[in-house]
């Protein structure tokens, strides 16, 4: 077991001694959502594998519904090395992640799946590497020698594998498992990229990984996947998506922000959609002008409703803020499709070629539509 020497020796857990003034050399994170059945199992296992290591457990919980946070609050009366922090209305377990790295003041912090798949029995090999120097990152692979990922079906790995694959195309450092949930990292390290993470989605390590800067010193150690004992799995398409929405971001962060070309990807699906029913419209024996119209409102309402469930999945309006956030997109867009008039009419009258004219006014357009939106519609909260 690995200590720092300048740390005090902790008094037994779970007593009121406890003192957080001292310090502490670890902080596990553990994200949760809808955990409650494991909280008592994970701070039990964590109690035992970190015995001689100052640590504190720091539970970051995205407003479960089924009792987590008064789970938490059970396990921990009477301890000062157990805290809560309580998200609303945000959900994602990277940014669950960095938020309780930026919680402690613990030099060195590891994170671990609050549903007892990682075993926590590696966690002190782990600390110890990244707090000697060693490793600036030091991970719980299932894919390096003498890793397994357990009894997953063949459908998973493959998946998996092929996540792992596209990693390399923007890891400056080779790593066997970019996408584990499971390691240690120093704080400051954290800190000092905090401005390149994206923050989305459930893969913190690749995110790390990805970030700018020197390549990290990285090391791995096997371990086997468990099976999940209670609760359900949070893995899903999002899930997917986000993985692919960051490596697109790594791969082009140079020229466009990954999230206004989903946007522009979601408008090109919208032109489609305004075609259909331009043509569908005629064919009925509409008018041109009211065609046109029931056109651009259908392509309008599109547009918004995948912009809203992939490329802002992240600020997702839901209820009666997804019909004032409809409301806005169409101001928003209006305000767009006057700007794309402009600019195409003036550059036409300046005698640009017909099509230099057009293009120009839709770029102008979308970038308007898109900054405007994200500032309006999907405005953080």
């Amino acid at each position: 077991m690995a200590t720092r020497l300048a740390d005090p020796v902790p008094p037994p857990r779970g007593q009121p001694a406890d003192r957080p003034e001292a310090g502490y050399a670890l902080a596990v994170i553990v994200p949760t959502f809808n955990e409650a059945a494991n909280v008592a199992r994970i701070v039990a296992t964590l109690d035992a594998a970190l015995a001689g290591i100052a640590y504190e457990i720091l539970f970051v919980d995205d407003w479960s519904g089924d009792g987590t946070a008064a789970a938490i609050a059970a396990v921990a009366r009477g301890r000062a090395d157990i805290r809560v922090l309580r998200r609303y209305g945000r959900r994602g377990l990277s940014s669950a992640v960095i938020e309780g790295m930026m919680a402690t003041m613990a030099p060195v912090v590891a994170v671990i799946d609050g549903d007892g798949q990682h075993d926590e029995r590696l966690l002190p090999r782990l600390y110890a590497l990244v707090a000697s120097g060693e490793a600036d990152i030091a991970i719980g692979s299932r894919y390096c020698a003498r890793g397994s990922t357990g009894e997953w079906d063949a459908a998973r790995l493959r998946t998996s594998r092929l996540a792992t694959r596209l990693s390399r195309w923007v890891l400056k450092v080779r790593v066997e498992d970019p996408m584990s949930g499971f390691f240690a990292v120093r704080r400051d390290r954290v800190e000092a990229l905090l401005p390149q993470l994206s923050g989305k989605g459930f893969k913190i390590l690749f995110d790390l990984l990805s970030a700018g800067g020197p390549p990290p010193r990285v090391v791995e150690l096997p371990f086997r996947f468990r099976c999940r004992a209670e609760g359900e799995s949070k893995l899903g398409p999002g899930v997917a998506l986000d993985y692919g929405v960051m490596i697109a971001e790594r791969l082009i962060s140079r020229l466009l922000p990954a999230r206004f070309v989903l946007f522009a990807l979601v408008g090109s699906l919208g032109l489609g959609v305004h075609l259909a029913v331009l043509r569908a419209l005629l064919g009925a024996g509409a008018a041109f002008s009211r065609a046109q119209a029931a056109a651009v409102v259908t392509a309008i309402a599109f547009n918004f409703l995948l912009n809203n469930s992939l490329t802002f999945r992240d600020r997702r309006l839901r209820g009666k803020r997804l019909l004032l956030g409809l409301a806005s997109f169409y101001a928003v867009c209006g305000l767009g499709a006057l700007a794309n008039i402009g600019t195409g009419s003036v550059l036409f009258a300046a005698h640009s070629r017909w099509w230099v004219s057009g293009v120009a006014g839709a770029v102008v357009g979308s970038l308007w539509n898109f900054a405007a939106s994200a500032l309006v519609t999907w405005r953080k909260r």
